[in-house]
Formats: C-alpha cells, sequence, structure tokens
C-alpha cells in the first residue's frame, strides 16, 4: 500500500472517490456526470477529472481494470479499500457552509462604481441561466432513480438546487425592487 495520508487528499479528490463509489467510473464517465450537476455543486476544469483518477490509482485510493470503449480500452476506476475507508472518514466528519465564489455578490459589494440600472441589468443577465440550471436540476432529480442505493439521497441534494435557483430569481427580484425605487 502507498505511504499516503488524509493530506495527500483535496476537496477534488473526494469529489472523484464518491463518484466512483461502489460502481466504478472511467474519467469521461467522471466528466460527464460533473457536467451534469456541477454547474449547480461543483466548479473546476474537467481536465483535473482526469488526472486526479490517476494520482488516487497511484496513492492507492482506486484500483484500474481495462473495458472495452468504443474507439480503444477504457481505463475504469474502483475503490479501493483504503480509498473506502479514507472516504468513509471524510465523510463522517462535520460538514462545513459551502465555499461560494459569487461574482454576482461582487456587482452588489462594489455597488458604488455603477449604476442602479447597470446592477439591476447584470443581475437580469443571470436569468437565462437560472433557467437552464433549473431544467438541469429537474432533468438530475427525475433521474436520481437510476442509482437505486443513493435515490433517496441524490433526491435531498437536488432538492437543495431547486431551493439555490429559486433564492437567485428571488434575490434578482429583491435587486430589482430595492434598486428600482427611488434611493433613501
Amino acid at each position: 500500500m502507498s505511504n499516503a495520508s488524509a493530506d495527500s487528499l483535496n476537496p477534488l479528490s473526494y469529489v472523484v472517490l464518491a463518484l466512483v463509489g461502489d460502481g466504478g467510473a472511467g474519467a469521461h464517465d467522471l466528466v460527464q456526470m460533473t457536467r451534469q450537476g456541477g454547474p449547480v455543486y461543483w466548479g473546476g476544469a474537467p481536465s483535473r477529472l482526469y488526472s486526479e483518477p490517476k494520482r488516487l490509482a497511484k496513492l492507492g485510493y482506486l484500483s484500474t481494470r481495462s473495458e472495452p470503449g468504443r474507439t480503444h480500452p477504457r481505463t475504469v476506476y474502483e475503490l479501493t479499500a483504503f480509498g473506502r475507508d479514507a472516504l468513509r472518514a471524510w465523510l463522517a466528519t462535520p460538514a462545513h457552509f459551502p465555499r461560494i465564489k459569487n461574482e454576482a455578490h461582487l456587482r452588489l459589494l462594489a455597488g458604488d462604481l455603477l449604476s442602479d440600472e447597470e446592477i439591476v441589468e447584470s443581475f437580469r443577465g443571470m436569468l437565462p441561466e437560472l433557467d437552464e440550471l433549473e431544467a438541469l436540476v429537474e432533468a438530475m432529480y427525475a433521474q436520481a432513480g437510476r442509482v437505486p442505493a443513493r435515490t433517496r439521497y441524490l433526491r435531498l441534494s437536488h432538492a437543495y438546487a431547486r431551493k439555490l435557483v429559486r433564492l437567485h430569481r428571488e434575490w434578482i427580484a429583491e435587486i430589482e425592487a430595492e434598486l428600482a425605487s427611488p434611493q433613501r
């Protein structure tokens, strides 16, 4: 076994270990899974999802096997006992409030550098993306049953995503109402 420690794991490592789960997954599968839920739950470069499983396999958290692919053999990653133990230990620790990189917030933080109309228009620009995210979340919610062992957990997670989308719509409406009215 590798001399890896929990210090060698980072947030992306845990995402990869959780997505590999009991069913195993190839790097392309991981990219697809994060593309489906990534815009709501996780951001980052898809290229990292090709390199991180390789790194985790070298450290002993994942094992690999080869399967036939469409054009060439593909590598499928599976949790090792070491990887499962590391993931379970991390999952059992207290959850923290999610880290948020909120670019929209910066429009309010530096609101004195823009007109109220510019701020409102900037926030309205988020509405088409919210429409797309809402459709994505509904599709994820509908597909949760395809993973029977995780269905109820996925539905709880997707209920959170629904609320996030709704919260942003409410936030935009509040900003419109406040900034469209005369200054107090």
